[in-house]
């Protein structure tokens, strides 16, 4: 205990005071589970925001990392070439169905570079008698990260909002309202972007119908679907990404927490058509791409594979979805049960109420998160078990029921005294 007051202290005065911490610490990980600095495990079904998709320790990840910090190299300029760069690359637009890859290092960070891409296509149409595109459609509700530009595209008032003014022409539509994006979109949009499932606006996926008329619009007009998958993308769903489930290919698409298997990693994928509008110098990055994470993004993706992880996510997936459905069957406190692979949100009735169960299961040793206030939110890693499963399925129940019960019997209390005043 006294290791992790040190380490507080030190946080409190000399760490910019930008997250709500939890009072843990933790020390070691393998698997699915955590170590804090007491000795406590933990089975951490959050895997750092969906990063972890390995867990811990996995040996395909130890074994590049130590390999490549062997040769010395851990940093290469990209004025040089680097032996696994354009090994991930490849591997990257193979399984995604597009043709070139720029390697960045953060999901902000790739749509960043997303945003000046389709900015650069838009200018080229222009510059070659098309029509003059300067508009972006984005979506209600959606994230896309913290720098100025993903913040212009970012939904929500609340992180835009203490940052304004942001990046000019980007206009805000009804996610999954067709007639709201038929409405809106004319020659002069540039790109379409959205999240393929919304990850902190609740764990929202886009519908069927509305994906495929984002793509209809854009093709026949020279603009560009623009898909962030950072979070719902490798894997996390079932399949490589999540556009595959609709039989729909985007212009672009970004990704980022998974591929490195806890390594700063992130891509830009895109078409020819795309590529073919930026020339060299115009983008660019000091880190991104280099030798130690592009070696860890290989074996995480490779393990992904040769485990048959995506198989393993969507068969678990859909046993953890159909519990938590038979679970809302018996309890008004749950609005909604959302789950695409081992992206799983539940809605509950309060925030209040998605906050206690939070902490009471992380005093049950089991990492979950609360997003969009009322949605409890889980990413597991890939490797997470069935028996794992059924132990968070049976917290889960108990501490719902328990936290429900809790303050309904608080809200009575405060009725009764209202009422007795």
């Amino acid at each position: 205990m006294k290791e992790f007051e040190q380490i507080a202290a030190l946080d409190r005065d000399y760490v910019l005071q930008t997250y709500e911490r939890y009072p843990v610490l933790f020390v070691r990980g393998e698997g699915a589970y955590l170590w804090d600095s007491t000795g406590q495990r933990y089975l951490d079904l959050l895997s750092g925001i969906g990063v972890n998709a390995l867990g811990y320790a996995h040996p395909a990840i130890v074994d590049a990392v130590t390999k490549q910090v062997g040769t010395g190299v851990v940093h290469l300029s990209n004025l040089f070439h680097n032996e696994h760069q354009a090994a991930l690359a490849k591997k990257l637009c193979e399984i995604s169905g597009l043709d070139r890859a720029f390697i960045a290092n953060t999901g902000t960070e790739a749509w960043e570079g997303a945003l000046k891409f389709a900015r650069l296509h838009a200018n080229a149409v222009a510059s070659s008698g098309g029509a003059k595109k300067t508009r972006v459609l984005a979506m209600q509700n959606s994230f896309h990260g913290r720098s100025m530009g993903s913040l212009s595209t970012t939904g929500q008032a609340k992180y835009r909002e203490p940052f304004a003014p942001l990046v000019p022409e980007i206009e805000f539509i009804e996610f999954n309202d067709v007639a709201a994006l038929e409405g809106s979109f004319d020659e002069s949009v540039a790109a379409v972007c959205m999240e393929t499932v919304q990850g902190e606006g609740g764990v929202v996926p886009v519908t069927a119908d509305f994906l495929r008329t984002a793509r209809r619009l854009t093709q026949g007009t020279g603009a560009l679907l623009v898909l962030d998958e950072i979070q719902c993308g490798l894997g996390r769903t079932g399949k490589w990404f999540a556009y595959q489930h609709y039989g729909v290919t985007p212009d672009i698409v970004t990704v980022a927490k998974p591929i490195a298997g806890g390594l700063p990693l992130a891509a830009v994928l895109m078409t020819e058509a795309v590529a073919k509008t930026v020339k060299a110098g115009l983008h660019g990055t000091t880190f991104g791409g280099g030798p130690l994470a592009c070696a860890a993004g290989l074996a995480a993706l490779n393990a992904m594979d040769s485990e048959k992880l995506l198989e393993h996510a969507a068969e678990l997936g859909a046993y953890i979805r159909e519990r938590m459905i038979k679970l809302q069957s018996g309890c008004d406190a749950v609005i909604s049960v959302r789950v695409m692979g081992l992206m799983i949100g539940v809605e509950l009735d309060s925030g209040d109420l998605a906050k206690a169960v939070v902490q009471k299961m992380l005093a049950r040793k089991i990492i979950i998160n609360r997003t969009h206030e009322t949605v409890i939110r889980m990413l597991p890693p890939y490797i997470i078990t069935r028996a794992q499963a059924d132990e968070m399925l049976s917290s889960f129940e108990e501490v719902l029921q328990q936290e429900q019960a809790a303050q309904a019997v608080g809200a009575q209390s405060m009725a009764g005294g209202t009422k007795i005043g």
